[in-house]
């Protein structure tokens, strides 16, 4: 199997996932709130589903998009919350099948994409296998959002190595982004997967380190916990700089989730990536 076949198979995977988790609510259950402020699961789906048809005019056609790009981002950070808010006079059904049937659509497009082909989308421009692969980690944030509203608890599956890749690629991002000045030394990432077998990244022998399960590293990157909420080890000034302002997703630094049990409203990454990683 092929790059690009192995991260269409997964997206295939987490969209399915998904899709379960919503099929058959109810109208109420739709409107529950989602960890994200003033977000409800119609308004996560809703989300996923406007930035897959924006994939798949970046995919199908990157100059339309390059030319649209600056009219978006003028919108600044209230673009997101402002989409969402248009979608909300669609019922559940609607919301459901737009997502069913946009998510299709981008499947196709990307299929027929070279995995090293250069794609342009809200932040730098990515590969097709990175441009596929940020599309399975928004759809398991946003996922992660709807579960916690629905009380589900989700399986860890393998394709958490996908969002822990970008979780390690991202790390230099985020630092700029802030205007910070990454660590000089490198960060040695040791993971243990659902399955128990181990995921790693960075120099062996270095002596910053990040170490725990991949699903809390995961929902730390993608910013579904706070880091007092993980198991995290993190061995080394560089690790916990990392820690403390750790993204998935290239755009504007988000605001991150309050720790659970300290009354404080939960906040939202306000980052512009694969759609915002709201």
């Amino acid at each position: 199997m092929g790059l690009m076949d192995e991260l269409l198979a997964d997206l295939r995977a987490e969209t399915a996932e998904l899709d379960a988790m919503v099929r058959g609510l109810d109208p109420a259950s739709w409107e529950l709130p989602t960890p994200a402020e003033g977000w409800a699961v119609r308004d996560q789906i809703s989300h996923l589903a406007w930035f897959d048809d924006a994939a798949t005019a970046a995919a199908t056609d990157p100059d339309g998009f390059r030319a649209a790009l600056p009219a978006f981002l003028g919108r600044g950070e209230s673009a997101v919350d402002e989409l969402a808010a248009a979608s909300r006079g669609l019922t559940p059904g609607q919301v459901h099948e737009w997502f069913r049937a946009a998510r299709a659509r981008s499947l196709d497009a990307f299929a027929l994409l070279d995995a090293r082909a250069r794609l342009p989308w809200y932040g730098p421009d990515m590969s097709a296998a990175s441009f596929v692969t940020a599309r399975l980690m928004e759809t398991w944030a946003h996922g992660q959002d709807v579960a916690d509203a629905l009380g589900a608890v989700r399986v860890p599956t393998a394709r958490l190595r996908h969002v822990a890749t970008l979780g390690v690629r991202a790390m230099p991002y985020g630092f700029a982004v802030r205007g910070l000045t990454p660590p000089a030394d490198p960060i040695r990432v040791e993971l243990t997967m659902p399955d128990g077998s181990r995921w790693t990244a960075g120099p062996a022998g270095a002596a910053d380190t990040v170490r725990g399960t991949a699903l809390d590293f995961c929902l730390l990157v993608v910013q579904r916990r706070h880091l007092d909420d993980t198991s995290l080890e993190l061995r080394g000034e560089g690790a916990r700089a990392w820690a403390r302002i750790a993204q998935a997703f290239a755009g504007l630094p988000g605001k991150g989730r309050a720790p659970l049990g300290s009354g404080r409203s939960s906040g939202h990454p306000s980052g512009l990536s694969q759609g915002q990683t709201r």
